[in-house]
């Protein structure tokens, strides 16, 4: 178990191995027929039946499994974990467990605080008081009302409005700092995961091995031209830019972002090596560069737009390029805790990112675009560890947030941060790193013999916002 897990008993409710799959299935195809036959449709009614059925089986399959499938071994009781302000709700809840989506939004509303202040801590004992009931007039509605027709879309009008809704909600201040974002992502304003050596680096430390391991890995030289996909605030563009001394492109819908990240490579002195380009990345000029990143990008690009996306980053890509791709994922033995925090994240933090997905569904969408996957790292560990020190920053500074941006606000990132923690230390979600190619014959495959063992694959770092260089044992230099 990971140290930054502290007190924690992992159950495994494995739903994937109880889910009723096939008589779900069985019950898509049967309903409709039966229904068509004893209302004596033609062979079009079938389909119309199958329309109408094939949502309500699916609800009714969540719903009722959620609840029956797997029973709890004990009662639980919410009420020695949570301090309810109403004695109604206490009652209640007396003896008794509370559904994971209830807990979150009567806390965001602020009916229910958490007895210890220590969200995190509290969090790895939620099988202890908690349920992961799927409900239909909240995650239903949700799913009718926003997911399903968000997951249609995806257009440039909406997501433009999702991203710009997000990441411009902090303001730039006078310093050059943004007084939302930055009160939990740090000096390096880098909202991806970093990389642990010995997991006692610092957050900042952290962001910089991840910084020199992405450049390691796509053999970054000072000839190259380098396009970064959904840069955010410019970290690894800069950071790149200084490193490699080459020409690095980044492309951010947020003009918060842009305005962050050049005010950086000013104070750098790299604003000749670096181009900023606020707007939708299907409007990313026609050119070639030799290496292309997207770190957390491809998520909201959607699973409508993804085999889009890699075709346009196929025809952008040289043929002798390489593709780096960092995208946040999902296991697909799935638990029923994993489809609640999902739901959460889509409803309140990353609406639209609905491309986060298995490693085998990536892996089969960027090789049915023509490229070659050199290699794969699973780094879900590094990001429960990322964003645990992501949540102690926000702790630190509710002082900073609250009055600016209100409780609410504060209390959604408390709980977003701290369980998602959690969730990308035991499982639920994760990270997945590629390293991608064009499947051609000619290309020089043997540039990847040695690339995880060269000396320099994690050399020491250049200071970054005066920083120490990290070693490769964590330590400053």
């Amino acid at each position: 178990m990971t140290p930054w897990i502290q007190n924690y008993t992992p159950i495994d409710r494995e739903a994937w191995k109880t889910f009723p799959t096939t008589w779900m299935r069985a019950a898509w195809v049967l309903t409709p027929l039966s229904a068509g036959f004893y209302l004596g449709l033609p062979w079009w009614g079938y389909l119309i039946m199958a329309a109408l059925t094939t949502p309500i089986i699916f609800v009714s399959f969540f719903y009722f499994g959620s609840r029956f499938q797997i029973p709890w071994d004990a009662p639980g009781d919410a009420t020695e974990w949570l301090d309810f302000k109403n004695p109604k709700d206490a009652a209640r809840y007396k003896g008794k467990r509370i559904d994971m989506e209830t807990l979150f939004e009567m806390y965001f509303d602020e009916e229910l605080d958490f007895r210890n202040p220590d969200l995190h801590h509290v969090l790895s004992h939620r099988y202890e008081f908690c349920t992961f009931e799927f409900s239909i007039w909240g995650h239903l509605k949700f799913l009718v009302t926003q997911w399903v027709p968000e997951l249609l879309a995806h257009n440039k009008k909406q997501d433009s409005e999702q991203v710009k809704d997000h990441y411009n909600r902090g303001n730039i201040t006078n310093e050059g700092e943004d007084d939302f974002y930055g009160c939990f992502l740090g000096d390096r304003m880098v909202y991806t995961s970093g990389i642990a050596i010995t997991g006692e680096e610092t957050l900042e430390q952290m962001q910089d091995n991840k910084m020199a391991l992405v450049c390691s890995k796509i053999g970054l030289k000072s000839t190259d031209r380098h396009l970064d996909i959904g840069c955010g605030w410019g970290s690894l563009v800069n950071y790149s830019a200084e490193n490699y001394k080459h020409h690095c492109t980044g492309v951010t819908l947020a003009e918060n972002q842009v305005a962050y990240a050049t005010k950086v490579a000013d104070k750098k002195g790299i604003r000749n090596n670096v181009n900023y380009l606020c707007m939708d990345y299907r409007d990313i000029p026609k050119e070639k560069f030799n290496k292309i990143t997207c770190l957390e990008m491809a998520e909201h690009v959607g699973v409508k737009n993804f085999s889009s996306f890699l075709a346009q980053v196929h025809d952008m890509l040289e043929d002798d390029g390489v593709f780096f791709l960092q995208i946040a994922g999902l296991r697909r033995a799935f638990q029923y805790e994993d489809l609640i925090w999902g739901l959460f994240m889509a409803k309140y933090i990353f609406p639209g990112a609905d491309a986060s997905m298995p490693l085998g569904w990536v892996v089969t969408q960027v090789e049915a675009a023509g490229f070659e996957v050199a290699h794969v790292d699973t780094i879900g560990i590094h990001y429960s560890l990322t964003i645990k020190k992501w949540w102690e920053n926000w702790c630190k500074n509710k002082m900073n947030v609250v009055p600016k941006y209100g409780e609410k606000w504060y209390r959604i990132f408390n709980l977003f941060l701290a369980w998602s923690s959690i969730i990308s230390g035991t499982g639920p979600a994760t990270c997945f790193q590629l390293t991608l190619h064009k499947n051609r014959n000619n290309f020089n495959r043997k540039q990847f013999i040695t690339s995880r063992l060269k000396p320099d694959a994690h050399k020491p770092t250049l200071p970054v916002n005066g920083y120490a260089p990290v070693t490769a044992n964590g330590k400053a230099a």
